[in-house]
């Protein structure tokens, strides 16, 4: 009986995160189409990603342990990996320096 309420919450869960990624990208898209000049941020902040992605990818190694190499990871997607979280490496810097940098200049305002 329990497995069955278990499966019934996990159902509803899952529907309504559904709801909640189709709400995500359909309801910007409506407002973009109002105002077609919001695309542009939207895009550089995109491409900013992207070429953030690259350099990180273009720098990252593609060098695999052989414990991993049991486990079907391959230099491909160790690269991938690698990309990645420098990716989220840089991310989380500037965003650490970018809260320091907020907090000192309210300090001298």
């Amino acid at each position: 009986m329990e497995s069955g309420l278990i499966n019934i919450a996990l159902m509803i869960t899952y529907a309504l995160i559904g709801i909640a990624v189709i709400a995500v990208i359909v309801l910007p898209l409506i407002k973009a189409i109002d105002d077609p000049k919001t695309l542009v941020g939207t895009a550089i902040g995109l491409g900013a990603l992207v070429v953030l992605y690259g350099l990180s990818y273009a720098i990252s190694g593609d060098e695999v342990l052989p414990r991993y190499v049991a486990q079907d990871v391959g230099p491909g997607i160790s690269k991938v990996v690698g990309g990645l979280l420098t990716t989220m490496y840089l991310l989380f810097g500037a965003a650490i320096l970018g809260i320091i940098f907020t907090e000192v200049s309210k300090a001298f305002k």
